[in-house]
């Protein structure tokens, strides 16, 4: 589901139902709703829609979607049975589960939870659209958040749900934060302080594209999980995009795809590393089911650690050592 939805959308529509059914079961949530955060993570890392990081990187280095996709798919479905094998080990202990409540929650009736098939049915259309409008970007040549808005639009103007209310459900302090953040990038671009950044950068990595990822991919995966990857990346894109520049590369430079794998995948390292840990987090906590900054964090390190080595060696044989 991050492929199609971003990390944040994915783990507001799936936590509610993972801490129902953990309820009816008699489970803890946490290890199931830490698990789920890793996938979203891990699986937005795919597509430019799918992490927000990845929005900045694509805007910012004019990738397209299909690009994310050809680039880090692969990496992407290796990492997600990855990550299952590591769940089985890290929450053996949630899996032991009472039969007779299995049960009774196979035989709740799904459907009784749509209150508006006609919706649900005019909202996957248009998703469907929507993604067709991302994946054609090539032939159609409209921007990826042209393609996001016309879709918005055409849903309101085929559905019965008021304006008002789905104005009301816009995440406007989000986009407050990310157009603030816009700015102040701005501000550090034109004092000077991001090309003093590139010089030194470039400096050290001279032209040395190997050396220079790796250091990108580890350097982006360690900051990621002190520092939200959405202002980390928005600093580091007009960076990586002068040394790209210097390396004489194209706009899918593997610089590009260092950084988005390191950010991405770093985002899993601690409870605040991504927005998604946060908002499940939150969830967790309304919900009575606290999960602490090193509950999460103790098995965010493994998971990184794991997925981070493996990316560099996707990015060492693909880029670098085949052919």
């Amino acid at each position: 589901m991050p492929a199609l939805l971003d990390n944040v959308t994915t783990v507001l529509l799936i936590a509610p139902v993972t801490l129902l059914v953990c309820e009816r079961l008699g489970l803890p949530a946490a290890p199931f709703l830490i698990a789920e955060v890793f996938a979203s993570n891990i699986g937005g890392t795919a597509t430019l829609v799918g992490d927000p990081p990845n929005i900045i990187i694509a805007s910012r280095a004019g990738l397209t979607f299909n690009d994310f996709l050809i680039h880090l798919a692969p990496l992407v479905a290796v990492l997600i049975l990855l990550l299952l094998l590591l769940c089985r080990v890290m929450f053996r202990k949630s899996f032991v589960y009472d039969e007779d409540r299995a049960a009774e929650i196979m035989e709740l009736e799904e459907r009784e939870a749509i209150r508006d098939p006609r919706l649900l049915i005019q909202g996957l259309v248009v998703l469907v659209l929507v993604v067709a409008g991302f994946v054609l970007h090539p032939v159609l040549h409209y921007e990826p958040s042209v393609v996001a808005l016309l879709g918005a639009g055409l849903l309101i103007a085929v559905s019965a749900v008021e304006t008002g209310d789905v104005l009301a459900e816009v995440e406007w302090p989000t986009l407050a934060f990310f157009a603030g953040l816009f700015v102040m990038i701005g501000g550090l671009i034109d004092t000077g302080v991001v090309d003093e950044v590139s010089g030194a950068l470039a400096d050290m990595i001279g032209t040395n594209e190997f050396a220079g990822s790796m250091l990108m991919l580890g350097a982006s995966a360690a900051l990621s999980g002190v520092v939200d990857n959405i202002p980390y990346v928005a600093t580091m894109a007009p960076i990586t995009g002068d040394l790209v520049q210097n390396m004489g590369g194209a706009s899918d430079h593997v610089m590009w795809w260092a950084l988005a794998l390191g950010a991405d995948l770093g985002g899993n390292a601690t409870a605040i590393g991504a927005s998604a840990n946060v908002v499940v987090l939150g969830i967790a906590e309304r919900n009575r089911q606290p999960i602490s900054f090193w509950q999460f964090t103790k098995y965010g390190l493994v998971v990184t650690a794991v997925t981070v080595v493996v990316a560099m060696a996707y990015v060492w044989l693909r880029y670098f050592g085949w052919g």
